[in-house]
């Protein structure tokens, strides 16, 4: 018995103690800002993660449902595991869970919010539903992706550049200073970060990028 209480110890000091110490110093000399959930910072304040999408509102209608705040990028739709299980316009991010809506293309319901959605987008920013691109009416896997496709950031770019008071030229121009390629230059695809993408456009703004 004294040998096994022995090895307890010993093993709960080096697995529970002395392994996560190296492995979380290791992390942060090495990855710094991945160690620390990947942080998106303005102005000196965490704005949120790069890792996770999030909503940009001004309010809620007469309903009670989100606004979105048309001044800044939209996300893609989030469809999760919680109580909000469409893919409609006002779905909220949830970070408590991550999930898609597991709604199969034939389904009604499903079907539905796209077309809801792509009538939604067709009409805020003045586009043919034919160029919706699918990312705009649809969730991820996760129901949390923080990117959205470069068409979709384009699509969007004189809406907001509008809602600003900022040349468009600008707006566009800032997209694609934001667009990453893919990875390797050969795996996924194109994208935008919303939450960087949205921190420049801020910054721009407040630096007397518009005309006010």
């Amino acid at each position: 018995m004294g040998a096994g209480l022995r090895a307890l110890l010993v093993l709960t000091l080096v697995c529970g103690v002395i392994y996560p110490l190296v492995v979380t110093g290791v992390a942060q000399a090495a990855f710094p800002g991945r160690a620390n959930g990947s942080e998106v910072s303005s102005h000196g304040k965490v704005v949120g993660s790069a890792l996770l999408g999030q909503r940009y509102d001004k309010g809620k209608d007469k309903e009670g449902k989100p606004v979105p705040d048309l001044k800044f990028f939209q996300p893609r739709p989030s469809a999760g595991l919680g109580s909000n299980r469409t893919n409609g316009v006002n779905t909220q991010y949830d970070l408590q869970v991550s999930g898609a809506s597991n709604l199969g293309a034939s389904n009604t319901d499903l079907v539905k919010a796209v077309k809801e959605r792509k009538r939604w987008v067709s009409e805020t920013y003045g586009v043919p539903q034919s160029k919706v691109p699918a990312d705009a009416v649809t969730s991820s896997g996760s129901g949390l992706d923080p990117d959205i496709s470069p068409a979709y950031a384009e699509l969007q770019a004189d809406r907001v550049a509008k809602e600003n008071r900022l040349p468009a030229d600008v707006v566009r121009r800032l997209v694609k200073s934001r667009t990453d390629g893919r990875a390797l230059g050969f795996m996924g695809e194109p994208r935008v970060n919303v939450l960087e993408l949205n921190v420049a456009l801020r910054d721009l703004v407040q630096g007397g990028g518009g005309e006010h």
